[in-house]
């Protein structure tokens, strides 16, 4: 969950106390690196869940700060925008029935969220882009009541020298419209995966978890619209990357390095290097001061979550206070269901273990500028994008899904020693939606083909379904 800070508005001293402080983290967690003092613990899974609250017309229903007070669960917060609000799990072991716990916990906290938005008249819907939102909604009116995310406004227009944000996506159609605030980014709406990693084999899952964002975006696309337009079949990725738009020091600002981005490179000899370019290329955003020890790294977590990798890493706290590494994989819409949510986190599971476990490390064998295109071609084209594999090899995404990733998925599930039958289950809804040519992004297009452009209908339809207990392969259109 994001840090929330106490004022919204800094002076010169603020930044420049904060980069005191933020310099001096950075070189305690240097030490600590060096001296391997982090957890052990390896192999602990979670995720994070954004979803929209809609009301009875299926347009998105302002309601976050009245539901989440209603609600009253430290697990539920708010996001950027007054229509979204995000669900946190328990980290879990992957081992046994891990996962089949994952969706019963997700189900029960799903279940309990809708009960109460349902008192207000409102309801729960997670979709990576929800069709009904307009671009008049987002608006700083709609905004969340939070001073972190006024002060993420301000900021990114400061870096910005006032100018106002461009969005310009080239899908099926084209989307071209200006925004002079940051709320362009609360219609992105993710299934944010973590895992949690021993030091010395944090290298390997990052790098592994980087190569899978093509094949994990692809399969779980959900997001095919934006005001009205066909775009890609994930068009959160492009909407996220241009909503906060905003550079690097020295003039920067529109320049290549992105604070939404898939990365510059992959990591050589420890996640260290993430943490040191974040405080060598980046601009302070929220110069918010605490007095915590410098061994809870306060100001350089926040500055961290103020850069939006797709797989980006963390630092963390097991239950006894010892630090801990984590990465955490963004690639993944939000939805269709929760059943195909627990889906996507297990073949990513899978799939990352028998990758970084590789005795030839896969990075030597995929370039890190191909392991980009590889992506950006999948968020454009889901499973029809054909890709370049290890070794150079060429491959359809589906031939790659099901030919290659799936047995892996289930080698990787099996090596971790999760349940036989939730492998079955997880990774069988994976392959049907694969024989089926059915993400939900592949649904949303069909039903606008075959019922027309009434997207509240759409929205409807798409939450029936949604709570029907069907994966999205079995949705009819």
């Amino acid at each position: 969950m994001g840090q929330e800070i106490a004022g919204s508005h800094f002076s010169a001293t603020d930044f420049e106390n904060f980069d005191a402080r933020l310099r001096k983290e950075t070189a305690q967690l240097t030490d600590w690196f060096e001296q391997g003092a982090f957890s052990s613990r390896h192999g602990m899974g979670g995720f994070e869940l954004e979803s929209w609250l809609v009301d009875s017309d299926n347009q998105p229903a302002p309601l976050n700060e009245t539901y989440l007070a209603m609600l009253n669960d430290a697990l539920v917060s708010p996001e950027l925008s007054r229509f979204n609000v995000e669900l946190n799990s328990t980290p879990r072991s992957l081992q046994g029935d891990a996962l089949a716990a994952m969706q019963r916990e997700l189900e029960q906290n799903w279940h309990h969220c809708r009960e109460t938005a349902q008192k207000l008249n409102a309801d729960l819907v997670m979709i990576g882009i929800l069709p009904t939102v307009k671009d008049r909604m987002l608006t700083l009116s709609n905004m969340s009541n939070m001073e972190r995310y006024r002060a993420l406004n301000e900021q990114v227009f400061r870096l910005r020298e006032g100018r106002p944000i461009m969005l310009d996506i080239q899908g099926m159609e084209s989307l071209h419209s200006e925004h002079h605030d940051v709320m362009l980014e609360s219609a992105a709406t993710s299934f944010q995966i973590h895992i949690q990693t021993a030091l010395d084999k944090a290298v390997r899952y990052y790098n592994a978890s980087i190569i899978l964002s093509a094949p994990m975006v692809a399969i779980s696309a959900n997001s095919p619209l934006l005001f009205g337009k066909r775009l890609w079949h994930e068009t959160r990725i492009p909407l996220f990357e241009q909503a906060v738009a905003s550079g690097g020091f020295d003039g920067a600002a529109f320049g290549p390095i992105k604070r939404v981005t898939f990365g510059s490179g992959y990591v050589r000899q420890s996640l260290l290097e993430c943490f040191q370019e974040n405080l060598e290329h980046y601009p302070i955003l929220l110069p918010a001061l605490d007095d915590a020890p410098e061994d809870e790294f306060h100001h350089l977590r926040l500055h961290n979550g103020t850069i939006w990798r797709w797989n980006r890493p963390l630092i963390g706290f097991d239950e006894d206070g010892t630090p801990h590494l984590r990465i955490e994989h963004r690639v993944v819409s939000a939805g269709p269901t929760v059943v195909d949510s627990i889906a996507n986190a297990a073949f990513y599971y899978g799939l990352v273990y028998v990758l970084a476990e590789q005795d030839i490390v896969p990075e030597s064998r995929l370039d890190f500028a191909q392991a980009r295109d590889n992506f950006y071609g999948a968020a454009r084209h889901s499973i029809n994008a054909t890709v370049t594999w290890l070794d150079g090899e060429q491959l359809g995404m589906t031939e790659l899904l099901k030919g290659r990733l799936l047995p892996m998925a289930r080698e990787g599930l099996q090596a971790l020693g999760c349940d036989s039958t939730d492998i079955d289950t997880y990774l069988g809804i994976i392959e049907a939606r694969l024989d089926k040519r059915q993400t939900g992004a592949a649904w949303q297009l069909a039903w606008l083909d075959t019922h027309g452009d009434d997207l509240a209908r759409l929205v409807a339809t798409y939450r029936r379904q949604q709570n029907s207990g069907l994966a999205v392969h079995e949705w009819p259109v």
